[in-house]
C-alpha cells in the first residue's frame, strides 16, 4: 500500500510565490494583469498533493508585508533630505503594522505546515 503523499517544503515554496504574486498585483494596481494568472495558476495547483501545502500562500502574503514594512522603515512621516546638488522631501508610512501583520502571517503559516507535516501517518 502506498504512503499518502502530504505536504512538502517545495509545495510550501510554490505556494508562497502565488500568495506574493497576489499581493502584488494589488499593490501594484495590475490586477487586470497579474491576479488573473495567479488564481489560473491557484486553481491548476489546487490538487490533493499541493493543496496540503497551502500554508505557503499565508507566507507569501506575510513576505510582502514584511518587505513594505522595510521599505518604510524611515516612517512614520515626512522624512527631507539635502546633497550637494540637490534636495527633497519622501513621505513614509509607519512601518510597525505591516511588520506585525507580515511576521503573523509568516509564523501562522510556518506553524500551520509544520504541523500538518507532523500529522502524517509514519
Amino acid at each position: 500500500m502506498a504512503r499518502p503523499s502530504g505536504p512538502t517544503w517545495a509545495g510550501f515554496v510554490a505556494w508562497a510565490l502565488l500568495g506574493a504574486g497576489l499581493v502584488l498585483g494589488f499593490f501594484t494596481f495590475t490586477v487586470l494583469f497579474v491576479v488573473p494568472i495567479v488564481i489560473g495558476v491557484i486553481v491548476f495547483a489546487i490538487r490533493p498533493r499541493l493543496a496540503k501545502s497551502a500554508f505557503g500562500l499565508l507566507a507569501g502574503m506575510g513576505l510582502v508585508s514584511m518587505y513594505v514594512a522595510y521599505v518604510q522603515r524611515r516612517g512614520p512621516g515626512t522624512v527631507c533630505w539635502q546633497k550637494a546638488d540637490s534636495s527633497g522631501c519622501e513621505d513614509f508610512l509607519n512601518p510597525w503594522p505591516w511588520l506585525v501583520v507580515g511576521a503573523a502571517l509568516v509564523g501562522v503559516a510556518l506553524v500551520g505546515h509544520m504541523r500538518m507535516m507532523r500529522s502524517l501517518p509514519d
